[in-house]
């Protein structure tokens, strides 16, 4: 068995640095009584500005103030978020008497309350802490501020995790901060946030909880990694037993993302992808994600005029669940014979069949995706989304510097095989 591989050469050891998770229908209620649990009395309220216009907004202000907690609001969030919009967010709170933040949002929102927090905390150059080679990967030398983290979207699972991504935007390249400190404190997750969830934000999400189902658990062994000391261990471990008991997952995405989709107040369809979305975090936040993220980064950060339905900003955008799952397409069909057994799995939990030959079961895996965008009414190839064969290049290397996610892919990954891969999404 992979997992009971043992060498001195190679790692033996994974980590799971668990949140205390409240979950279920109304738990966003309780977050005045869980701030004032872990000690905060002034925080920062973390939170996009329509967002904060809300009943639910309101809510979570008043029960925070009911608790005697003074709340600062901070809503210059952007949806995907990079280092100038946050260096210059930090610079608008660095002067407030804070102990703690709550952030109210999607994995944008959450993402920008971590790295205000990082900053806050541990003042520094943002670049000192974004991961190598783009930046130079340091971690800050003790924990953070205590965080709450109330996601409103069913996707990202980043109130589970270690990781907050960003755009480099002199460099149009996607990437993120990693350490042992950035997860929230708490994470309260409660279905009902995400009811006004529009259609295109709740299948960008919902397929971002596809994404990370079946690349935490296709990823290669954790027992895979050379040997390091505690103190270098990546937050990506690779894939793991506890990482293979989230497969029910897949199955709640693939059931449940159209239904969710087509009726906001599908209550129960809301339910299981904020659950699916919560445990997918779970998975991924020890074991990783591999080459459909290390694709979808540059695409994100190339986009020149594509501006997705629901995603009014005013500038071109394409949201995280979209850029990962056109590449998840053709990634899986490439890599399931490099990982037989897991993508016979992950046929299974989508409800296909898994016989016949690991290339015959990629296949099956890659008809399934294409037909679910297609449903969603989601771009199936990169040319739906402005980008020609002249951005081959600059794809590839975007996604070659994703190396800390392209380390996890069951097959070694080479710039060969990247340029195959956006070759077919170009065509």
């Amino acid at each position: 068995m992979a997992y009971l591989a043992y060498s001195e050469l190679t790692d033996s050891v994974f980590v799971i640095n668990l949140p205390y998770i409240k979950f279920g229908l109304g738990a966003s209620k309780d977050v005045g009584y869980e701030a004032r649990r872990l000690g905060m009395t002034s925080v920062l309220l973390v939170v996009g500005r329509r967002l904060a216009e809300t009943k639910l907004a309101e809510q979570v202000r008043g029960s925070l103030e009911s608790q005697g907690i003074k709340v600062e609001v901070f809503t210059d969030v952007h949806v995907e978020p990079d280092d100038e919009a946050i260096v210059q967010g930090f610079s608008k709170v660095r002067d407030l008497r804070l102990d703690g933040f709550v952030a109210l949002g999607g994995g944008s929102t959450i993402d920008t309350a971590k790295l205000l927090n990082l900053l806050y905390s541990y003042p520094a150059d943002l670049m000192d802490y974004v991961n190598r080679p783009v930046g130079k990967g340091m971690s800050p030398p003790g924990p953070l501020k205590p965080m709450i983290a109330i996601p409103t979207t069913a996707g990202t699972g980043a109130e589970n995790t270690n990781v907050a991504v960003l755009d480099i935007k002199r460099l149009h390249v996607k990437t993120g901060v990693s350490n042992q400190y950035l997860r929230p404190s708490v994470a309260i997750v409660d279905p009902l946030t995400t009811v006004s969830m529009p259609p295109m934000v709740t299948a960008s999400t919902g397929l971002d909880v596809l994404n990370h189902a079946i690349e935490s658990i296709t990823a290669h062994p954790y027992t895979a990694r050379p040997a390091v000391s505690p103190a270098e261990r990546p937050v990506y471990a690779g894939s793991t037993p506890i990482g293979d008991l989230f497969l029910p997952v897949i199955t709640w995405a693939a059931k449940y993302i159209r239904r969710a989709y087509a009726d906001p107040y599908d209550i129960e369809a809301r339910y299981y992808m904020q659950l699916g979305a919560n445990l997918a975090g779970l998975g991924f936040g020890h074991a990783g994600v591999h080459v459909p993220h290390a694709m979808a980064y540059p695409i994100a950060g190339m986009v020149r005029d594509w501006h997705p339905p629901d995603y009014d900003f005013g500038y071109p955008i394409v949201p995280h669940g979209i850029s990962t799952a056109i590449p998840a397409a053709y990634a899986f069909r490439f890599l399931a014979p490099y990982n037989e057994d897991k993508f016979r799995a992950v046929a299974r939990a989508l409800g296909l069949d898994d016989s016949g030959t690991p290339r015959e079961v990629g296949e099956r895996i890659f008809d399934f995706y294409l037909k679910l965008l297609e449903d969603l009414h989601v771009p199936t190839n990169l040319k739906e989304i402005g980008f020609s064969r002249s951005d081959l290049d600059g794809l590839v290397e975007g996604a070659w510097a994703q190396q800390r996610l392209l380390v996890l892919s069951p097959k070694a990954i080479s710039k060969d095989d990247l340029r195959r891969l956006y070759s077919e999404m170009l065509e």
